[in-house]
């Protein structure tokens, strides 16, 4: 394929792209990476090997996902594209007013107040029900072994894991949040590189989600264990509010870009937002990667795709304007034509009437999965119900509490969700899963890696190894370290006001497998930010 050819990238870090045929397992960390592939010599399929890996992912990098988080999953598998919402909704009892009541004025980070249901048990449990070959018990088989046995906790988690034990020690001095520093500060600290760590609690959840395809997650034992530790600690959440949730299949959206389909769930995820900067994208021609018109018309797509996105997106059920409003050629032109020279100040349009740890895994039956899992800010909410290492999301965090809000605070309603799964397809035939995780650097990390990939014809590791921007707010705007200094210089020129950020993992971390339709060989790529691996058959 012709966006196989470029092998390198002048300011990335020189790693080579991943060949296999048989099966690979793309994700930020080496052992759960191999689980999935463990899985997939046993016999199971993509699906299988994509369920092993995050519930594998929940042990090993808990800093950045666990049992009481989201999830969303793009699978394709018998022809056609599939897409899995598994965001969790709010407290049926939540409310504006009630929050108020508690003294707050925003929606806080930290508590009871912005846990919703989580959905990354369900996800799991529905994949293996409707595609997987092998049980639940024996795909989650490998996850509650490293709980149980242990594993060596790697430099970069290590890294993150004493971050976010720095801000909780200092912000989490509550009664409310010591099981938090009980399951993952015991010694009274963060895990150093290369110690053993160990979550018997996790593994025992993890084996009563597998025996009862997480049927006790939601309606049994478990569910009756944080029901009772909300109650007891004055939270919303409720054994009503799990018993009534179950995971949705949706409808996969697009919008062609350079001959090439490329997919997202649909709202309340932001996925919407990448697609829309594509939609007004593909009015411009790109010759080169590194010449500022190429970074400055991605940036201000960007900035004109968030103020659209931040300020309509919510659960579809509350949104004024329809997705195929917001992704129609017409309004795409509109957008694209307010594009100039200079840095524009974002606003929101208005259609006429008429959008972490990811994960990526194929097989060689032509089974493909994108499947992306969340806490939300690191290890979440703080809040961990005793005894059993769920540490619950704090999602809620993105609501509003504007009433007049199309994404305000509302009892049983989903907020709007950052972590997006990425699909390409091109004439209805599978291209492949990628991802690039990482709050609000999502759709734009998705943009990048497309564009790299169809504009530039980087092959997948050259693609995520390619120096980022994040546009943060206004006309503010970082880069990393490695991003041509020349350019940078000329983009300010145009109004851009650019920082150079030095922590690469602000710039979200990314994984891609493509299949060559010709021969069936896949082609990997992952993340040099991270413990990026790729297991491979």
């Amino acid at each position: 394929m012709e966006f196989f050819q470029r092998q390198t990238y002048p300011y990335a870090v020189p790693r080579q792209a991943t060949y296999a045929k048989k099966g690979m397992v793309a994700t930020s960390q080496p052992l759960a990476a191999q689980a999935g592939l463990e899985i997939l010599k046993q016999g199971g399929n993509a699906i299988d090997a994509a369920i092993a890996t995050a519930a594998c992912l929940t042990v090993v990098e808990p800093t950045s996902n666990g049992i009481g988080g989201d999830a969303f999953a793009l699978v394709w598998t018998k022809g056609k594209l599939h897409g899995l919402n598994a965001s969790g909704k709010s407290p049926q009892h939540i409310s504006v007013d009630a929050v108020k009541e508690l003294g707050y004025k925003d929606i806080p980070e930290y508590g009871w107040v912005p846990v919703t249901v989580p959905g990354a048990p369900s996800a799991w449990a529905e994949l293996s029900k409707k595609f997987g070959k092998l049980s639940l018990q024996e795909v989650l088989k490998p996850a509650i072994h490293y709980a149980y046995e242990g594993f060596p906790v790697s430099p970069i988690l290590s890294r993150f894991w004493n971050n976010a034990y720095q801000v909780y020690k200092r912000k989490l001095t509550d009664d409310l949040f010591k099981e938090w520093f009980t399951t993952f500060a015991p010694k009274g600290k963060a895990p150093a590189a290369g110690e053993i760590w160990y979550a018997p609690n996790h593994g025992t959840t993890l084996q009563e989600i597998a025996d009862s395809y997480g049927e006790s997650f939601y309606r049994g034992e478990l569910a009756e264990r944080i029901h009772q530790f909300s109650k007891q600690t004055g939270g919303f959440l409720t054994n009503d509010d799990l018993a009534s949730y179950y995971p949705e299949w949706v409808e996969p959206i697009h919008v062609k870009y350079r001959g090439y389909s490329i997919w997202e769930i649909p709202p309340n995820g932001q996925g919407i937002i990448a697609l829309q900067a594509l939609n007004i994208l593909k009015g411009f021609h790109f010759e080169e990667k590194d010449h500022v018109e190429t970074y400055h018309k991605q940036i201000e797509a960007i900035k004109l795709a968030f103020a659209d996105g931040q300020k309509h997106i919510s659960e579809p059920s509350y949104m004024r304007y329809s997705v195929s409003e917001l992704l129609s050629e017409e309004y795409g032109a509109i957008r694209r034509g307010l594009i100039g020279d200079h840095a524009l100040q974002p606003e929101a349009g208005e259609p006429a009437l008429s959008g972490t740890v990811y994960l990526a895994t194929a097989d060689q039956e032509g089974n493909m999965v994108s499947f992306i899992q969340s806490n939300y800010m690191g290890f979440g909410s703080g809040i961990v119900v005793p005894g059993t290492g769920i540490a619950l999301q704090n999602r809620g965090h993105n609501f509003s509490m504007d009433p007049s809000h199309v994404n305000a605070l509302a009892g049983g309603k989903r907020t709007y969700h950052t972590i997006i799964p990425g699909f390409m397809t091109k004439d209805n035939q599978p291209v492949g899963p990628f991802g690039v995780m990482g709050g609000f650097m999502q759709p734009q990390g998705h943009v990048q890696v497309i564009m790299n990939t169809l504009d530039f014809q980087m092959n997948p590791q050259v693609a995520l190894d390619a120096p980022r921007w994040q546009w943060i707010k206004d006309k503010q705007v970082e880069v990393e370290d490695r991003f041509p200094h020349h350019i940078a210089l000329e983009l300010a020129e145009k109004g851009h006001r650019i920082q150079v950020q030095l922590e690469p993992n602000n710039f979200g971390r990314g994984q891609i497998i493509w299949r060559n339709p010709d021969t069936g060989v896949l082609i990997g790529g992952t993340e040099s930010r991270a413990d990026g691996t790729i297991a491979a058959w």
